[in-house]
């Protein structure tokens, strides 16, 4: 408590209140560029394999659909088919590019890095800060108030 100047109990619950909202904003915003980072993923794997499989699909309607091409093609007029249903999913009208999905990934790992990078500091400072809390919550009795009112609440 020394080191940090936290002499006065209001300043180390402003502290702690801090470091836990600081800890959760870093977390949530790592969790977004995961997610974000997912959906990227998939939707370079659907316009690879659209690219891939466009040629065969156009086979196959020229075909007349024919049923012998669909058992000999099944495996890439299935990966057309499903990459197709994921972009109407999406409703775009434009498809972005492999290359901007990559910049977009690549901003977004070193995004996640530094904010992790961040994040377990502000973890361990948190950690400690809520240790010493408690410890001082302990010592002053603030534990054993916070109790007795939950149980009065409970009895209601």
């Amino acid at each position: 408590l020394l080191e940090n100047n936290l002499l006065a109990y209001e300043d180390l619950e402003q502290k702690a209140q801090t470091t836990t909202s600081t800890f959760n904003e870093l977390s949530a915003k790592i969790k977004a560029a995961e997610k974000r980072m997912g959906e990227i993923a998939v939707l370079k794997t659907h316009i690879i394999n659209y690219a891939k499989t466009r040629d065969t699909y156009t086979a196959y309607r020229k075909a007349g659909y024919s049923k012998m091409f669909y058992e000999e093609h099944t495996a890439h007029l299935l990966l057309h088919k499903s990459a197709k249903a994921a972009f109407d999913e999406l409703q775009m009208k434009k498809l972005p590019t492999v290359k901007t999905l990559q910049a977009e990934y690549a901003e977004l790992l070193s995004a996640k890095k530094k904010a992790y990078a961040e994040y377990v500091t502000v973890k361990k400072s948190m950690q400690e800060i809520q240790t010493a809390k408690a410890n001082v919550d302990r010592l002053l009795g603030y534990d054993d108030l916070l109790k007795e009112k939950e149980k009065t609440q409970e009895q209601r």
